[in-house]
Formats: C-alpha cells, sequence, structure tokens
C-alpha cells in the first residue's frame, strides 16, 4: 500500500502527558550509561554509542543492508541480521570484532532477529518465508530452518519458553505462528494491513502487532491467534516494543514522527510523544525503536537523518539526539 505520509490525519492524544506519578521524574541523560549498537543499512555499517558521552566510539563495516540487532543473554555480543545477503553475523560489543558469520543459505534476506535467554539466535529469512533457529550461535552455530509458507516474513517474537515464534508477513498481512519443538503446521491469520510490528509481553500471554496500513495496533491471543482488542495509533506505526517492566506498549509512527503509548491493562492509547513534528517526519524517517533495559528510556532510530532520539518515557522530552550514522536502523542495547 501507498502511504501518502503528508495527508494522513494525527492521533487525537494529549501529547507528552505523563502516564502516571510512578512515572514522574525529571529528565537526566547524564545519568545513562552503556552502550547504543546502529546498524547503518544504506552505509553498511555497525557503530557503537557511549550513552554516558552520547558519542560514537567505534564503527566497522558490517554485511549489506544490514537491519535488526540483538545482543546476548551475557551482552557480550551482537548479532546483526544481513537483510542485503544470508548471513546473521556476530560482533563482539567490547571492540566490534567479528567473531562468527552463520549462512542462511540462498536468498535468506535475514531481518527479524531475536537473541533468547536460553542462549540461542532467532531470525527470520524473509527471501525463504522461513524461521531459522540457531542453537550454539557462538559454538558450532546449527541451523533449523522452519516454513512459514508467507510472503514478506519480516519481524519476530519468540516465547519465553523458546517453543514458539511468531512472525509479521508483510506480503500476505498475516501474523504466523511456528511451533519451534514439535514442526506442526504453521498457523496464520489475516490481522490488519500491511501488519510488521510484533511484542510479546513478558508474561508470554499477549501479541501485540501494529499494522501500518491500518494505523492500528492489535492484541491477539498467542496460541489461538484471536483477535481480543485494537487500538487506534498515530501514522504508519512501524514498529512496537513492550517497556521491560510489562506495563506499556508503544509504536513508531513513521509519517508524523510521533510515538503512541498503549496502557496494557485497559488496551487504550493513552497519550502521544512527539519525537519530531509531522513537517519532519518524512525527512528523519523514524523507524526502529527501543527501551532501555530500565525501561526509563526510549531510543528512536531516525534513519534517514542519521540520527537516533533519545526519549525520556516519563515527561516524553526528547533528551539529545544520538549518532545514527549510515543510516541508522537496527539498534541494540546493553546498560
Amino acid at each position: 500500500m501507498s502511504r501518502k505520509f503528508g495527508l494522513l490525519a494525527p492521533l487525537a492524544l494529549v501529547a507528552c502527558a505523563p502516564v502516571g506519578s510512578e512515572l514522574a521524574s525529571e529528565p537526566d541523560a547524564s545519568s545513562v550509561t552503556g552502550a547504543l549498537f546502529v546498524a547503518g543499512k544504506f552505509g553498511n555499517t555497525l557503530s557503537k554509542v557511549d550513552l554516558a558521552t552520547g558519542e560514537e566510539v567505534l564503527q566497522v563495516d558490517s554485511c549489506a543492508n544490514p537491519h535488526e540487532l540483538a545482543t546476548s543473554p551475557d551482552d557480550r555480543h551482537v548479532a546483526l541480521a544481513c537483510y542485503g545477503g544470508t548471513s546473521v553475523d556476530i560482533f563482539r560489543t567490547s571492540d566490534l570484532g567479528k567473531v562468527q558469520s552463520i549462512d542462511l543459505g540462498e536468498n535468506a534476506r535475514p531481518h527479524g532477529i531475536v537473541w533468547h535467554a536460553n542462549g540461542d539466535i532467532y531470525a527470520t529469512a524473509e527471501g525463504r518465508q522461513s524461521v531459522f533457529w540457531i542453537s550454539d550461535p557462538l559454538g558450532q552455530a546449527d541451523t533449523f530452518e522452519y516454513a512459514t509458507g508467507k510472503r514478506g516474513s519480516h519481524m519476530l517474537a519468540v516465547a519465553p519458553s523458546g517453543n514458539y515464534a511468531w512472525t509479521t508477513d508483510l506480503g500476505d498481512r498475516t501474523v504466523t505462528l511456528v511451533d519451534l519443538k514439535t514442526r506442526r503446521a504453521p498457523r496464520s491469520v489475516e490481522v490488519g494491513e500491511e501488519p510488521e510490528g510484533i511484542a510479546l509481553t513478558p508474561d508470554g500471554e499477549t501479541l501485540w502487532v501494529s499494522a501500518r496500513g491500518s494505523d492500528k495496533a492489535f492484541a491477539l491471543d498467542p496460541q489461538t491467534l484471536e483477535v481480543r482488542g485494537q487500538t487506534e495509533t498515530g501514522d504508519f506505526p512501524l514498529r512496537i516494543v513492550v517497556r521491560p517492566q510489562g506495563d506499556y506498549a508503544v509504536t513508531s509512527d513513521l509519517a508524523d514522527g510521533g510515538l503512541t503509548v498503549i496502557d496494557l491493562a485497559s488496551g487504550e492509547a493513552v497519550r502521544s510523544i512527539a519525537v519530531s513534528s509531522r513537517e519532519e517526519a518524512e525527512a528523519r524517517t523514524q523507524v526502529t525503536i527501543l527501551f532501555s533495559p530500565d525501561g526509563e528510556r526510549i531510543y528512536a532510530a531516525e534513519t534517514r537523518a542519521n540520527t537516533v532520539a533519545e526519549v525520556d518515557f516519563a515527561t516524553g522530552e526528547v533528551l539529545r539526539r544520538l549518532p545514527g550514522s549510515g543510516g541508522g536502523d537496527g539498534m541494540a542495547i546493553i546498560q
């Protein structure tokens, strides 16, 4: 579906209103520690940004058109999905030295990626209409492929148990459930127009999907794929993430440069955050969003501006803009 961003109506919510008294804290970028990793999909780079100083401290060549990133459970490595190629590449977080390249086969085009708490990596292979389970990725790196049978299996969520994975399938307008242990046939349901963003609540009880062509987020039962509810968002919600605390979900609304905050208890959109103006939205092209591990900040990749906006979740204030060189898109964080 083609969207003309300048003609879209804004979401009628109170911008930047605090979510609740428990979140009322003064933003202070100087207290941030850790590192942000950014995949530059236009420059074919991987970079590391020191969050204490806000400076890019390392940059290396990566693969063609790199997209999503995921960090290992011990924060010592970061995995990169090489969307323009066929591999998942792994780098040390300390110095961005590449330690592993795992080939997924002809025309794989890996995109969505999860480095699970069990130590294994899961990735979509859009070109093969499949999901890969990579066991022991830093060792033997055994790969197991599961067909979705759907066009554009793009983004990915994995159950806390590691038994199931879910994909959003842009080409077929579906969400697909893949059983990773029994290899039963995958099941798919249509969800809105152009479902792309996907996130599972920490308890594994609700699957959230953002459909960018519908300007909505959908709550699904993870096992039956029944749609439990839907929520109006801002324009073109490309991504959705759940706060680590499990209390809110946030969509990245590319066409208006905003974020929609959804209360997961009620399923209602409770506020919007203006990261950039509607006039700036197309030039900045806000894509991937990521919560800090403590849930206090949101990082929004502004791909065409080569920046990453750091947003205080409690107040909605943009604290600073960090380097996102090379057309930063996929991100990962350690704290």
